[in-house]
């Protein structure tokens, strides 16, 4: 059938109409549900409204023109299909209503079974199965219960309080004891606490039941747990959602029916073979809410064999079809398969790069889609480390492991709670019977997730493995109290704020703190172990992709370190030279003093005799690091602190001063440390004296760095080493700034060049809005840059840092004036600009030119393909980040190199 022409716009799609190329328009389910279709799956029918049709609403608060009409004939065209029509009293045609955006989002409205019965058609729908009551009463008790919560927001306890107190009267704790006439009893109930929420009885006309469900789907896309789920995976605000209306398939027919997740391989570990859920006499919502516990999806075979092995063979079919691990949602009614849902499924850090590693294996894929399909966040979660089971902790209770990691914090049990803690500081798990989109504020703030409810795909399985968390599910000896706040099993009682560690891998639960180890990961970037000598099969895959992101990448990765042990560390891991050397964090400690007489001095001779104090000093560190980076770039930015830093306090001098001076004590050392600093406070220190200005202001401050530097290469040099120092000045803002601390360093490297050869290239951080714009002239006397985009991004927006990301961060976050904190990822349109300016002028001005990025934007995966687009040469960042900036830097050449064929 034509897709309805309307009016101008196309918003109604019947499922032969799309493919799983039209996510943007028909959202992920939509087009995956199209995809079956066409491919000859069993999908029942039904129809998608489009993406662009939300886009309208939520622009207009309206449902755009022409959807109602375009609903309407797709209405009429499945109810032909089907011989029914939409909540016929005597012969009722039933749908779902599913959201469906272009990214799965847990946050999203949750599907409503059912819609079409009502007080009427209940009967026609128990003639239908045959005169089963109990079946028809369940369904109607179901779309009340749905309806109530999803469209209306009535509280879901309510109907599972209802519920519960049902079971309690027939002296039962599992719903499907309950009968016919408890059903009808149930549904009465249900009408009642709908009522009492909405001020309205129950819809009883089937097509507003489906007009309100279509809306609600729309008005979800502004949900708070939605909003925050976009905000937490950096999905764009503006794409909008599909509806899905799918003619009704039941699961809840019987010990023949029944509901079900499978996934084509382990999304907890990338394993083959078959994986899922399985409950009979059940609709879908029952196993991914974890209301009752499933059966492992191979008991299917002993259930229902024939409906088992057609399922493995569409499994197969759309594994080869999606060349990836595919997640399916599927419904057996009376011994007949239908295929509800299919899509690319998430999976756990580790389960993406051994799946990845095994598609190549099987000649599915290539190394560069490999790539392609793991992420420097996955790498960076796998780097994190695991329980130490050395000291045999208590085990209090082993559920599934759903999605691996080692986490360790506050039993708690409930979400907003969770959240409360979390701002605090506390490392909080969240605990509780089974979770349900309302939970995510407080999943997202956890450490780690525990329930006692629910399997491998469950709600919060599913969710917990988007996001990297830890999660153990279906621990179903706790019993959990969440009005109590408190969990007990065997015997022991675990009360909000008992530090608990759960482990999503083994699935066990443990009381009180388990120390952790390192991962095997960070051991094989440590060398300790190889593909060679483990049979992880994590380590082989880890080890494989990345040697494909070396040899693909075209950035190179350095690091940033102030010391011997850092820099030896990350060069183990990869690290290819030290792109920022702090030297001002070589002034802290027991040299502190020698900085306060430096400062304090009064005469020529007191200054060079703090400077010769700190020469010697400062050359061993330099020779430490040259060591350690023997043959490799050692970037040393000259010191850049606010002075006052290394001075104390100015209200605790003045404190001391004046009771000293109470006490008739001794106090010229105090005072005269207090006229420096009074001296030398700033309203603003981020803007003051700092970077080349302090050296400029304090005679002989740079000079001597500079001679412990290149006294430092000469004795590496001397020694048969290879010091490839590099000279950077902090805070230039314009080139004689530059050229003045140039003239000065150059004699001085001259002065040791006669003893012995060395070469030493000096440069310039980029790290004011001005010399940005004036790159082309500080080219002229620079021989490299290094982007400073911590403070080019506070001077560019004109906030601190330390002033501003507890402020208003959060609202500006919650307003959606930022996706993502700009000192998180770098401001593409803004600081990113004026970085794309500095480049092109400075390489204009001098062709060659050596440029990088030291600030801790070089370790953000998606600044790294920001900055492999602008074409600089190397990114920098913390040691334990080096591993992601060189899979990312190899996922931007290999995806720039794709777009560049295409």
């Amino acid at each position: 059938m034509a897709a309805a022409e309307t009016a101008k716009h196309t918003y109604v799609y019947d499922f032969a109409e799309g493919n799983k190329d039209l996510k943007d328009l028909l959202g992920g389910k939509g087009a995956n549900l199209a995809e079956m279709t066409n491919l000859g799956l069993p999908v029942p029918p039904g129809f998608t409204i489009t993406t662009e049709a939300c886009q309208a609403y939520l622009a207009t608060g309206e449902q755009p023109a022409g959807l109602a009409e375009q609903i309407d004939t797709h209405l009429a065209a499945l109810e032909a299909t089907r011989g029914k029509r939409l909540g016929d009293p005597a012969d009722p045609l039933l749908v779902s209503v599913r959201s469906g955006a272009k990214f799965s989002m847990p946050g999203m409205m949750e599907t409503v079974l059912n819609v079409g019965l009502n007080d009427e058609s209940v009967a026609g729908l128990s003639a239908q199965a045959g005169g089963n009551d109990r079946f028809a009463w369940d369904s109607y008790r179901r779309l009340i219960q749905m309806f109530g919560k999803t469209v209306c927001e009535v509280p879901g306890e309510e109907f599972e309080h209802a519920l519960d107190e049902a079971k309690r009267a027939k002296g039962t704790g599992n719903d499907l004891d309950l009968d016919a006439d408890d059903l009808r009893a149930l549904v009465g109930t249900y009408k009642k606490i709908f009522s009492k929420h909405t001020g309205r009885e129950f819809p009883q006309d089937p097509r507003e039941q489906l007009d309100l469900a279509i809306r609600a789907v729309f008005d979800s896309w502004n949900a708070d747990r939605a909003v925050l789920y976009r905000r937490q995976e950096r999905i764009p605000a503006d794409l909008g959602t599909a509806v899905n209306v799918v003619a009704m398939v039941f699961g809840n027919l019987g010990s023949d029916s029944g509901t079900g997740v499978a996934f084509t391989r382990d999304p907890a570990t990338g394993a083959q073979g078959i994986y899922g859920d399985y409950l009979a006499n059940a609709q879908g919502e029952d196993v991914v809410a974890g209301i009752r516990n499933t059966v492992p999806l191979q008991e299917l075979e002993r259930i229902d064999k024939r409906s088992y092995d057609e399922l493995l063979r569409i499994m197969a079919t759309l594994e080869g079809h999606y060349r990836d691990l595919c997640d399916i949602e599927f419904t057996i009614e009376r011994g007949k398969l239908w295929m509800l849902q299919t899509r690319v499924g998430k999976r756990t850090a580790a389960a993406a790069f051994i799946i990845a590693a095994q598609l190549v294996d099987e000649g599915i894929i290539d190394l560069d889609e490999a790539l392609h399909r793991v992420t420097g966040a996955q790498l960076a979660q796998l780097m994190f480390p695991r329980f130490d089971l050395g000291g045999a902790p208590e085990v209090l209770a082993k559920g599934v492991g759903a999605s691996p990691g080692a986490a360790v914090g506050k039993a708690v049990f409930d979400s907003q709670r969770a959240v409360e803690l979390a701002k605090q500081g506390e490392p909080v798990i969240l605990v509780r019977r089974e979770t349900n989109p309302d939970d995510l504020p407080g999943m997202i703030a956890a450490q780690g997730i525990l329930t006692s409810r629910g399997g491998k795909t469950s709600h919060a399985a599913v969710v917990a493995r988007g996001m990297g968390k830890t999660c153990v599910c279906g621990a179903d000896s706790l019993e959990v109290d969440v009005r109590g706040g408190q969990f007990t099993v065997g015997g022991h009682t675990v009360r909000e704020g008992d530090m608990i560690s759960v482990d999503g891998t083994t699935g066990c639960v443990y009381r009180d703190k388990v120390q952790v180890q390192p991962s095997a990961v960070v051991r094989y970037f440590e060398g300790d172990v190889t593909p060679e000598t483990t049979e992880d099969p994590l380590v082989a895959a880890v080890h494989r992709i990345m040697s494909h992101a070396d040899a693909a990448r075209r950035l190179r990765v350095r690091t940033n370190a102030d010391t011997g042990p850092d820099a030896a560390r990350a060069r183990r891991f990869g690290a290819e030279g030290i792109g920022l050397c702090r030297t001002e964090h070589m002034f802290l400690g027991d040299r502190r003093e020698l900085v306060e007489r430096l400062i304090l001095a009064r005469t020529d001779e007191e200054r060079q005799a703090a400077l010769a104090a700190l020469l010697p000093l400062q050359r061993a560190d330099f020779v430490e690091i040259f060591r350690e980076m023997d043959g490799l770039p050692v970037t040393v930015r000259l010191i850049d602190p606010p002075l006052h830093e290394f001075l104390p306090p100015l209200e605790e001098l003045a404190v001391n001063v004046a009771v000293a001076q109470a006490r008739g004590e001794d106090a010229a050392k105090d005072e005269a440390l207090l006229a420096a600093v009074r001296r030398m406070h700033e309203q603003n220190p981020m803007l003051g004296l700092r970077g080349v200005r302090l050296g400029l202001v304090i005679p002989g401050l740079f000079a001597m760095q500079v001679r412990a530097i290149a006294e430092a290469a000469a004795e590496r040099a001397r020694d048969g080493g290879d010091p490839r120092p590099e000279i950077m000045v902090p805070l230039v803002g314009a080139v004689q700034e530059l050229e003045t601390v140039r003239a000065e360093a150059e004699k001085i490297i001259a002065e040791v060049r006669r003893e012995q050869s060395v070469e030493i290239l000096i440069g310039t951080m980029i790290e004011v809005p001005r010399a940005a714009l004036t790159a082309g002239q500080i080219a002229e006397a620079a021989q490299f840059f290094s982007f400073g985009t911590n403070d080019l991004t506070q001077m560019g927006w004109g906030f601190s840092r330390d002033d501003v990301e507890g402020a208003f961060f959060w609202r500006y976050l919650e307003l959606g004036i930022f996706g993502i904190s700009p000192f998180e990822s770098i401001d593409r349109e803004g600081v990113g600009r004026l970085v794309r300016i500095a480049v092109d002028e400075g390489r204009a001005a001098r062709p060659g030119l050596k440029v990088g990025v030291c600030g801790e934007h070089g370790g953000d995966p998606e600044s790294v393909h920001f900055f492999h687009e602008v074409g600089l040469d190397y990114v920098s960042c913390s040691p334990f980040r080096v591993p992601v900036a060189r899979l990312e830097a190899g996922r931007a050449a290999v995806e720039s190199a794709g777009s560049d064929s295409r």
